[in-house]
């Protein structure tokens, strides 16, 4: 929230901005133009359309993950005309406003944060022409803005000014639209974003799961793991050697690795160097990272453990451990019961 200082050289912008004639202000906003264009830009890594009521949107996402709509685009959402008048387009914020939120009968309906989130975004299309809008987000927090003034004129006078009418019915399809679908989710699939979405997610938790270099070896999987997975097994647990059944390693893989987090378990094989025989030369928990992957571990053991101590064989364990912490990329098995089968 601005504080005092800021609050009023915002209002000294709009006593300054009253003050100009159309000439100062169209020269204000060609320079401003002019240094924003000169400045080095990011370039738009997807870019696509999607329809919204009776309009078309086009927008952009920018490579830090901004969503973004196009200026054109976003003013005919709003009912207004394709592009700014000259000399008043959307650099024209001297006020601190765009010019779509000038007028002063709006003022009492626009909030500090929406004031702090007007400025407009300029960027590189992906063929390195020049693109400009607004964050997403901003389209129906304007469109309320109009929708907040309304009301207060019907309470007020019984109707709204005739110069507002159409922008006011724009305002409503656009947030009638807007209702059971979200902007985000809306620009993602129109520009390709969401295919990469995942993968760049998966990536962060592979980052923040995997160490860059070896781990000092730690005791990690303790004898109550071995001791209730011999158990289960039916085995007896030889508590005299640390010598387990070779398969007890692909058991480990099922049960931990590949609950632990998506993908851990691929990532893991892949960096572990093998011997000559094709075994692993070390441990995969020492290669997961000391402040996420190997507390994460250690809590997804104990919960493990705890499953197993409830299990009276491993078919009971495997059948509550696939409710309690299924495998990343399968869908946990739905609990029907006898009568439901038969449905």
């Amino acid at each position: 929230m601005p504080d005092h200082k800021d609050a009023s050289k915002v209002k000294g912008g709009n006593a300054r901005a009253r003050a100009l004639s159309p000439e100062k202000r169209q020269e204000i906003a060609r320079t401003a133009a002019s240094a924003r264009w000169d400045n080095e830009l990011p370039m738009a890594d997807y870019e696509g359309n999607f329809n919204l009521g009776d309009r078309l949107i086009s927008c952009a996402v920018l490579p830090n993950g901004k969503r973004i709509v196009t200026q054109a685009t976003f003013l005919r959402s709003l009912g207004r005309s394709r592009s700014p008048k000259a000399g008043t387009g959307v650099l024209s914020t001297v006020d601190g406003l765009p010019f779509f939120l000038q007028a002063d009968a709006l003022r009492p309906f626009i909030s500090d944060d929406l004031l702090e989130s007007t400025t407009p975004i300029f960027y590189r299309t992906k063929n390195g022409g020049k693109g400009m809008g607004y964050d997403a987000t901003l389209l129906p927090t304007v469109a309320e803005v109009y929708l907040k003034f309304r009301d207060a004129m019907l309470a007020e006078r019984g109707a709204v000014p005739k110069q507002y009418a159409h922008i006011i019915n724009a305002a409503d399809i656009l947030m009638r639209a807007l209702a059971n679908v979200g902007i985000i989710a809306l620009i993602d699939e129109a520009t390709g974003y969401q295919k990469d979405r995942a993968r760049n997610a998966l990536e962060k938790i592979l980052e923040a799961f995997i160490a860059k270099e070896l781990r000092p070896w730690v005791h990690t999987f303790s004898d109550d793991f071995y001791d209730q997975l011999f158990r289960i097994r039916g085995l007896e647990y030889p508590k005299d050697t640390v010598k387990k059944p070779q398969y007890f390693g692909h058991l480990t893989n099922d049960i931990i690795y590949k609950r632990l987090a998506p993908s851990v378990l691929d990532e893991l094989k892949k960096i572990t160097p093998r011997d000559n025989k094709g075994r692993h030369k070390h441990q995969l928990h020492r290669r997961l990272t000391d402040d996420i992957g190997h507390p994460k571990l250690r809590e997804h053991i104990a919960s493990v453990v705890t499953v197993m101590k409830l299990s009276d064989n491993y078919d009971q364990f495997l059948s509550m451990l696939d409710r309690a912490h299924p495998r990343y990329g399968e869908t946990a098995p739905l609990p029907f019961n006898d009568t439901q089968k038969g449905l």
